[in-house]
C-alpha cells in the first residue's frame, strides 16, 4: 500500500516537471549544410530511410552498405545521381577492419566545410531461437555485427568526432530490457546500452553527444527479423536438443513469435524522426524510445519492479506454448 503510494508520488514528481518542460518552445534545429554524417547498415530499414532523409535535408551523407550492388544501395545511388554531390554510397561490412578504414579514408577525403558531424551505428541482424538451439558460431557472428561492429566504427571515427564536437547515434531496441524469443539479439542490444552509458559520460568533456534509439516492434517495416520457419529450425537442431524438444513445441514457439512480428509497425518514419532529432537538436535526448504503449509499459515494469514481476508476465505470455 505505502510502496504503491510512494511510487505514485515519485511519478508525479517526475512527470509534472517534464510536462511543463514539454510546453516550452523548442530551440531551432542545427543547420545541416556542411555537416557530414556516416550511417552504417543503409541497405534497407532505418539506415536506408535515414540516408535519404538526411540527404534531402542538406547533410553530406556517407551511406555504408553491406551489399553495394543490392537494391537498397542502387536506390541510394540513383538518389546520389540527382547532382548534389552530397550522397556517397560505400561498401561497409562493420565486421571487417579494412572496410571501416576505407570508409574513414573516404570521409576524410570528402569532408565538407563544417566537418564530420555524426556517426550513426545502425547496422544489425536478428534471429529467433532458444539458447540451446543456436550454435556458438551464431553467437559469435551476432556479437561481431551488432556489438563489435559498433565499437569498430566508433574507435575509427572518435578522433574526428572529438575534433568537430559531433554526435554519435546508436541503434538499440526495447528488447534490451526483455525478450520473447530472440535472446541473442537482446543480449547484444543490452551490451550496446552499457557501452553507450560509458561513452556518453566520457565524451561530455569533449562536447560530443551520444544518443541511443530504442525502437519497439518495427519488424514489418525493416525486415531485420523475417518470419521464422519451424521446419528449418527443427532440422538445424542438434541431436541433443531434439532429444529434449519436439516438433510441436518448435512449431508453437515459431507461431507465437511470428504473431508478434505481424503486430509490428509497417513504417519506420517515427524512428527516423528520432534519429534526425538526435543529429539536429541543440539539446538531444540521451535515449529516444519509439514504441507502442504496451512496449513502454513492459520496459517500465522491467526497470521499476522486481525481476520476478516481469518473469511472471513473460511466463504467462508463453504459458500456451508447453513442452509436452
Amino acid at each position: 500500500m505505502w510502496e504503491a503510494l510512494a511510487l505514485l508520488l515519485l511519478l508525479l514528481l517526475v512527470v509534472l516537471p517534464l510536462a511543463r518542460l514539454a510546453r516550452l518552445p523548442r530551440p531551432a534545429a542545427l543547420p545541416p549544410a556542411g555537416r557530414a554524417v556516416l550511417i552504417t547498415g543503409c541497405d534497407s530499414g532505418f539506415g536506408h530511410l535515414l540516408a535519404l532523409r538526411l540527404h534531402r535535408l542538406g547533410f553530406t551523407v556517407f551511406a555504408g552498405c553491406l551489399c553495394p550492388g543490392g537494391e537498397g544501395a542502387q536506390r541510394l545511388l540513383r538518389e546520389a545521381a540527382s547532382g548534389s554531390g552530397r550522397l556517397r554510397v560505400l561498401p561497409l561490412d562493420v565486421t571487417r577492419e579494412r572496410d571501416v578504414a576505407a570508409a574513414k579514408e573516404m570521409v576524410l577525403s570528402n569532408l565538407p566545410e563544417t566537418g564530420f558531424w555524426g556517426l550513426v551505428n545502425n547496422a544489425g541482424i536478428s534471429t529467433f531461437g532458444e539458447t540451446g538451439w543456436l550454435p556458438m558460431e551464431k553467437y559469435e557472428k551476432f556479437v561481431d555485427v551488432n556489438l563489435l561492429g559498433c565499437i569498430r566504427t566508433t574507435l575509427a571515427f572518435l578522433p574526428l568526432l572529438r575534433k568537430y564536437k559531433g554526435r554519435m547515434v546508436f541503434m538499440s531496441s526495447v528488447t534490451a530490457y526483455f525478450t520473447l524469443g530472440n535472446g541473442i539479439y537482446s543480449m547484444t542490444k543490452a551490451a550496446i546500452e552499457k557501452f553507450c552509458d560509458a561513452l556518453r559520460l566520457e565524451m561530455k568533456k569533449f562536447g560530443v553527444l551520444v544518443c541511443v534509439i530504442q525502437p519497439g516492434n518495427y519488424a514489418r517495416s525493416t525486415n531485420v527479423q523475417p518470419p521464422v520457419n519451424a521446419e528449418q529450425i527443427w532440422n538445424e537442431l542438434s541431436e541433443e536438443e531434439k532429444a529434449v524438444y519436439n516438433k510441436e513445441y518448435v512449431q508453437e514457439r515459431s507461431d507465437f513469435f511470428n504473431n508478434i512480428l505481424k503486430e509490428g509497425c509497417t513504417t519506420g518514419h517515427e524512428v527516423v524522426d528520432a534519429m534526425v532529432d538526435a543529429l539536429m537538436s541543440p539539446a538531444p535526448k540521451a535515449r529516444y524510445m519509439v514504441a507502442k504503449l504496451k512496449e513502454k509499459l513492459l520496459v517500465f515494469i522491467c526497470t521499476v519492479f522486481p525481476t520476478v514481476v516481469m518473469d511472471s508476465i513473460l511466463s504467462y505470455a508463453l504459458s500456451k506454448v508447453k513442452l509436452t
